[in-house]
């Protein structure tokens, strides 16, 4: 290259070479530069090989440099100036190794590769550069050129890059959410899958789908190999008709039964879900995204509801045709007294069959209101040592009238000297619920037989029939509430369905167990009660039994209640006994009446219209003419709350109505002497 002389100026000052000539940051530094302590030397001197590459260089857009000569002098262009960064422009003309002393270790051995004649490429290369001032990663995709002189000799290395950094930090992000959205996907409660292809193959499965069809190798097989035994359920149909149509599905509570173990039971399940088609970018379905809940549970507790709601609907209508079928013959009675043209034996007939309806209406309530206590667990059991022959005899006698009304055949096969522990009165509610069982579904002139035995450590009640048996389908059910066998539309059988739902809770509450047996309809039942086994003891003579309660007369008795059939009926009964009764309906009138005529006794309804019989007593225990009265609550409430609540109110007993007669004359004949 040769140098104008210019008119005045020094005579070392050269020519500019042209390759310097044009726009550029790079070209106009170029020309101001000193090449002085260049290893390039002056631009004049640089040999054509060296010139060409760099014009190349300097007119492209493309990031570039060239080093050249053994010391690798640097130079690059405009765009390169950009990845220098702080170093530009200060790396112009300098040693490679000094321009990048903080990454020489790591392309060094590239670049005597390349000063070898070999040419390099490189994708994705990573860099920690310190270009600002801190270091930084960074990321290139390059290639290194050797640059030959004219005798073929490699001079030099000539470098195209571009900094693909931010393209690589955006794909790790992408790259980190994808993970988090896979591990999302992955702990997801829900089942999740993703299927490909019209031969729906899957692509993607969660946790939850694998423990609904079991663990098993699906990935990558189509649905129909993967799950052969949904074969014939619906849902392979259903994902070809997305696929297909391109409109979604959504399923609530499907049924779907899968093999979960190889070689196991299908298990049936219930699923909510959508299909959702997978659609590419034309608008073309590619697959189906799954997405559902497992809802078994959910849908069993439905069931449950649905069934005790049914169950309820059908008690209430038992109940209300179990309390009409007492009130019919009681109503009746009661208005054919109410004409009075019955002779003494029709007014007989029509008191006993009163009293005898109302005794089964009474039985009712208190079914209910055992039950009730019972489940709730306010029920104390006695625990005391029961021998067991008595207790079996005394609850037959309770049954006799309806065994022997039917005409039942009953045999007994007891071993001698065994006792449990336990509540006396209980047990004989469990055995005498079970043999009105027995009695209730066994045709006329049936046999039943009932046994007790030693079996282990426990004492074997079983109470046997030839009735009607029990429907093997309501087996498993027989002793929840309110399940009873099938009955004929008369319901003559009557009941409410609660006596086999007591005896099993009592029977627990005893530390025993109670099962049933049936071979099906029309084959028989048996109930076995089994009760830990006592060791023999010395047996209690039983109590005797109670002296006849002796007429009364003269005991003032104010009865009181806003019930005025009920308060007349008692004061009614009460004077046929010699009593001298006051009745008032509400508790200001009781009040008054009590103060002017002190009873001795006072019969208070809780559920009185002005003040309740809670409030009466305390009153009548606060003045001095009737605070030594005996005061008897008598209400229709009669939970051990109850019962504290009177007392606490100054009640000095309680009693449930309708009130035991021969209960109340005796505590009314006790108060008396």
């Amino acid at each position: 290259m040769g140098m104008n002389q210019v008119v005045g100026a020094p005579t070392d000052v050269r020519q500019e070479p042209s390759l310097f000539l044009g726009d550029g940051t790079v070209r106009a530094l170029m020309r101001e530069h000193d090449w002085t302590t260049s290893p390039l030397g002056h631009p004049r001197d640089w040999p054509q090989a060296l010139c060409t590459t760099v014009a190349l260089m300097l007119d492209s857009k493309f990031p570039m440099f060239v080093a050249w000569g053994d010391e690798l002098g640097f130079l690059y262009n405009d765009a390169y100036s950009v990845i220098l960064g702080a170093k530009h422009p200060a790396s112009l003309g300098l040693r490679f190794c000094d321009v990048w002393p903080d990454i020489w270790d790591e392309i060094a051995p590239m670049v005597a590769r390349t000063m070898g004649g070999e040419s390099i490429y490189l994708e994705r290369f990573p860099l920690t550069m310190r270009r600002h001032g801190y270091d930084e990663e960074t990321w290139f995709r390059f290639s290194y050129s050797p640059v030959r002189g004219d005798d073929g000799i490699v001079v030099g290395m000539f470098c195209a890059c571009v900094e693909i950094t931010n393209e690589v930090l955006a794909q790790r992000y992408r790259e980190e959410e994808n993970t988090r959205l896979v591990n999302l996907f992955e702990e997801a409660p829900g089942i999740i899958a993703v299927l490909r292809g019209p031969d729906h193959v899957f692509e993607l499965t969660n946790r939850s789908y694998l423990a609904l069809v079991g663990h098993r190798d699906l990935i990558g097989k189509p649905v129909r190999e993967a799950l052969p035994e949904v074969q014939g359920q619906g849902y392979f149909e259903l994902l070809d008709q997305v696929y297909a149509s391109g409109q979604p599905f959504v399923g609530h509570a499907v049924p779907l039964r899968v093999q979960r173990e190889p070689g196991g039971p299908l298990e049936e399940c219930f699923l909510d879900f959508v299909y959702q088609p997978i659609r590419d970018q034309f608008g073309k379905v590619t697959g189906i995204f799954l997405e559902g809940s497992d809802v078994t549970a959910r849908k069993r507790i439905e069931d449950e509801l649905r069934e005790a709601n049914r169950q309820k609907d059908d008690f209430l209508a038992m109940l209300a045709h179990e309390l009409r079928n007492p009130l019919a013959p009681i109503t009746t009675a009661a208005q054919l007294l109410q004409r009075g043209q019955m002779d003494a034996p029709g007014i007989a007939r029509a008191s006993a069959i009163i009293a005898r309806q109302a005794e089964h209406m009474t039985a009712l309530v208190n079914d209910l209101l055992d039950v009730s206590r019972v489940t709730r667990g306010q029920v104390t059991m006695a625990q005391e040592t029961v021998a067991v022959e008595p207790l079996v005899q005394e609850a037959v006698e309770q049954v006799r009238p309806m065994l022997d009304s039917c005409h039942h055949e009953l045999l007994l096969d007891i071993e001698p000297g065994l006792y449990v522990l336990g509540d006396r009165t209980r047990l004989i509610q469990v055995l005498s619920n079970i043999l009105n069982n027995a009695a209730k579904y066994t045709p006329a002139r049936g046999r039943i037989v009932l046994s007790v035995r030693t079996d282990g450590g426990d004492v074997r009640l079983a109470v046997r029939d030839n009735g009607q048996g029990i429907d093997l389908p309501v087996l498993p059910y027989i002793f929840d509430l309110f399940t009873q066998a099938e009955r004929t539309p008369d319901r003559s059988q009557g009941g409410l369905g609660l006596g086999l739902a007591l005896v099993k809770s009592l029977v627990l509450l005893h530390g025993g167990r109670v099962d049933a047996l049936s071979d099906g309809l029309g084959e028989g039942s048996e109930f076995v009660v089994y009760l830990p086994l006592l060791e023999p003891v010395v047996e209690v003579p039983a109590p005797a039994p109670a002296a006849s309660v002796p007429d009364a007369s003269g005991l003032r008795v104010l009865v009181v209640d806003d019930n005025v059939d009920a308060a007349e009926m008692l004061a009614t009964l009460l004077g046929m006994n010699g009593y001298e009764v006051r009745v008032e309906f509400d508790g200001a009138s009781a009040l008054t009446t009590a103060l002017r005529e002190p009873p001795a006794v006072a019969l208070l309804d809780i559920g009185l219209p002005d003040m309740d019989g809670h409030e009466l007593a305390r009153r009548l225990r606060a003045q001095p003419a009737t605070a030594g009265a005996v005061l008897v609550a008598l209400t229709g409430y009669g939970q051990a709350e109850d019962q504290q609540r009177a007392h606490d109110a100054g009640f000095d007993h309680h009693m449930v109505k309708p009130a035991d007669l021969d209960r109340l004359l005796t505590l009314l004949a006790s108060i008396e002497r």
